[in-house]
């Protein structure tokens, strides 16, 4: 089975408050261990975090090895004051700020850091991204900074010109990226960048309580169209990533759907197709940890 390169491990794909109140005084490691168990029990033995704010991501990490999973982590995102980010990280004013945070990251045993640079999809309206993105001169000295400090980026950002603006700035892997087109995938084989669309998400929560069916399905048809495409050019870096403990997603159970997706959006199973992938997490693999 493939590794997920994109999981949450404080949240349980179920309801985000009750698993916030599980680890609100400290990190709850029965939680933790259910959550790496039901990776584990599917072969999945790699893991990527996109952290959290209470430290629960650094424990999984010390307690992966019990079930044999190679565990990497930010220890906690990274979002700008007033912005998108509040339920993976912690927040900065400014770059001086911003610095001091990845040096802490950098002294709890990171091995790479994730920033946020845009807000997430509406649900209720395709095509909007809600709150404000980060200005490409804030972007390009954040990741410059990480890099600085040997630490790949791993960036949740979503929306053509911001997804652009990333890649230009150099971060190694993109999250999410969605409402994205060919000059963007371009930008994608120029940088290597890993493209990790969790595509999953969307599709997961179509006859849910959570936002319009309609926008939903629209949203995962564009997920859908941009890895056929990326999966078609050849020079696209593409990886497993479900954003496993998100609303709809469970941990373990989030990656094989993910796969689904990808199999669905390029013409079902492949030799191809699987070599494409591993190739991505491979790429993952090499490149966060911090060197």
């Amino acid at each position: 089975m493939f590794g997920e390169c994109h999981a949450h491990i404080m949240m349980d794909g179920v309801d985000y408050a009750r698993a916030k109140a599980l680890h609100a005084e400290m990190p709850n490691d029965n939680a933790i261990r259910d959550h790496l168990f039901a990776y584990a029990s599917r072969g999945i033995l790699f893991i990527r975090d996109g952290g959290d704010p209470f430290g629960v991501t650094g424990r999984a990490k010390e307690l992966a090895h019990e079930v044999g999973i190679d565990y990497r982590t930010p220890i906690f995102g990274l979002h700008k004051c007033g912005h998108y980010g509040k339920i993976a990280g912690i927040a900065f004013d400014n770059l001086r700020e911003y610095a001091k945070l990845v040096e802490e990251a950098a002294r709890e045993g990171a091995d790479f850091v994730k920033i946020m640079t845009t807000g997430i999809m509406d649900f209720e309206r395709y095509g909007r991204i809600t709150g404000e993105d980060l200005s490409f001169s804030e972007v390009k000295e954040m990741v410059h900074i990480a890099h600085e400090m040997g630490f790949a980026v791993m960036s949740h950002t979503n929306g053509k010109r911001a997804v652009l603006d990333v890649l230009e700035a150099g971060a190694d892997s993109v999250e999410h990226a969605n409402f994205i087109d060919a000059e963007v995938l371009d930008a994608f084989a120029e940088t290597g960048a890993v493209y990790v669309p969790t595509a999953t998400v969307a599709r997961n929560l179509i006859g849910k309580v959570h936002g319009s069916d309609d926008v939903l399905r629209r949203i995962w048809e564009q997920s859908a169209a941009t890895m056929r495409a990326a999966f078609g050019r050849g020079d696209v870096v593409m990886a497993i990533g479900s954003d496993g403990g998100a609303v709809g997603v469970l941990h373990g159970a989030g990656t094989e759907s993910e796969y689904a997706c990808f199999l669905d959006a390029c013409g079902g199973p492949s030799p191809k197709l699987d070599a494409r992938l591993e190739a991505g997490e491979a790429q993952i693999r090499a490149r966060f940890r911090r060197h």
